[in-house]
């Protein structure tokens, strides 16, 4: 498992690298000293884990997530507690207060997924002002094109994520993630209830209750997967 340590302090860099030792499992691919120099080295590493300091000059690391395309698994470190609390909220895999403890970061690790597939999307991060969060793909049902930004639906809520409904569409798993229209992709696992309407398409109610009406052409599609 490759790890990118992102902290602008080098002492909290040397005492992660020293605490990780005692981990071989983990590969410390490189260590970044703010989020313009990470946001250089995730492309070229492809790390399956950040360690990643939360209060940093220039670029929080909060701000780092919201820039990434293909999100890996996030541990924060912070010697704040108000940023370890927002940590909690945004659902990243652990957070650990500086000075890190051995047990807590064992813990966090322990909690560390496999990566399946590197072509496809695993989680994103979304912002809504001083809320965020890290979704996994899986409980996201519907991605709704607004310009060049992309309407994401999970849960109760529907932020909005600064990429293109094209953009994301390349990412994600066509057999699970389908292009009902111009404007949307559902998630055909949260489909509910499928009805004709009266010029022969479809309108899809997902779990949760929304719908969206597709064309004729989508509809025969999509017909043709669900065996309809």
């Amino acid at each position: 498992m490759k790890a990118l340590i992102v902290d602008d302090e080098r002492l909290a860099r040397l005492e992660l690298r020293r605490l990780l030792a005692e981990h071989p499992d983990v590969e410390i691919a490189g260590e970044a000293r703010g989020g313009e120099e990470a946001l250089s080295m995730i492309p070229q590493l492809a790390p399956d884990l950040l360690f990643l300091d939360i209060q940093m000059p220039g670029m929080t690391g909060f701000e780092l997530l919201e820039r990434l395309e293909d999100l890996p698994q996030v541990i924060f470190t912070t010697a704040y507690d108000e940023y370890a609390i927002q940590a909690f909220e945004v659902s990243a895999l652990d957070y650990l207060l500086k000075p890190i403890a051995p047990a807590r970061l064992a813990a966090a690790l322990a909690r560390v997924r496999p990566r399946s597939d590197r072509g496809r999307l695993e989680q994103v991060f979304v912002r809504d002002g001083e809320r965020c969060w890290i979704v996994r793909i899986p409980d996201i049902f519907l991605l709704e094109s607004e310009g060049n930004y992309t309407r994401v639906y999970f849960g109760t809520e529907r932020p909005l994520i600064r990429r293109s409904l094209n953009a994301l569409q390349e990412q994600l798993d066509p057999a699970v993630f389908f292009r009902a229209g111009r404007k949307e992709i559902i998630n055909l696992k949260w489909i509910d209830k499928v009805d004709i309407t009266v010029a022969g398409g479809l309108t899809i109610t997902l779990r949760g209750g929304r719908t969206v009406e597709m064309s004729r052409r989508q509809s025969a599609r999509l017909r043709e997967i669900l065996s309809l």
